[in-house]
């Protein structure tokens, strides 16, 4: 069942004049940043959304229904941001932490006031009513927008981070904790993007460096 516009709807009937949803992507690569998006709408732009038939939960769509979305979403969007968080501050603080940061990054870099703040499962300390529902970007059309913004940076970034580290298969399994990316760190060790304080990264580190 694709996402719906209930909260935002009840966030309009409350009296708030635009509602802001806001997600990650990328939690639980072993490399890459954690990515955040914030993606702010009226009335008249959930209607377009919900209308469109283009938005879900970022990973049930292709990469080019993502695209087709991603341009709707950036037409109708009072404004949009991203915010990151990259693998090296991960290892500092913690995933869950540096998530919070990436959504709060997101939200500092907003065009537009949050009037009503709609969160996949976390809250934030934010000066705004807000509402976090877990699985959110399976039932919150604005969460879900989020979402597919989210996601559109990070494989872009992904994609460069190929280019600059060839061998791991960035591009294809964007960090994820595949099969050719475990031959990958098993063939080259890590490189600078890896999230040394994930435990199957630092295990593949330590078992490259014992046969070098």
């Amino acid at each position: 069942m694709p996402p719906h516009d209930h909260l935002e709807r009840q966030c309009f009937d409350a009296g708030a004049a635009s509602v802001t949803g806001i997600d990650e992507v990328g939690r639980g690569c072993w490399a890459g940043p954690v990515v955040a998006a914030a993606a702010t709408f009226d009335r008249a732009g959930i209607a377009v959304l919900a209308a469109s038939g283009l938005i879900d939960d970022s990973k049930q769509l292709t990469a080019a229904r993502r695209e087709r979305a991603r341009c709707v979403i950036e037409h109708v969007a009072l404004g949009w941001s991203i915010g990151q968080v990259p693998a090296w501050l991960i290892d500092q603080i913690g995933i869950v932490a540096a998530t919070r940061l990436a959504m709060t990054d997101a939200l500092l870099r907003s065009p537009r006031p949050v009037a009503c703040l709609l969160i996949d499962a976390l809250s934030l300390r934010w000066p705004a009513p807000q509402h976090a529902l877990v699985g959110g970007d399976a039932a919150s059309l604005a969460i879900a927008a989020a979402s597919i913004l989210a996601k559109c940076a990070r494989d872009r970034r992904l994609g460069q981070l190929d280019r600059c580290y060839p061998g791991y298969g960035f591009a294809r399994h964007r960090g994820y904790g595949t099969a050719e990316h475990q031959r990958g760190l098993q063939r080259h060790g890590r490189c600078d993007e890896h999230r040394t304080s994930f435990r199957p990264v630092a295990s593949l580190d330590a078992a490259f460096a014992a046969v070098e």
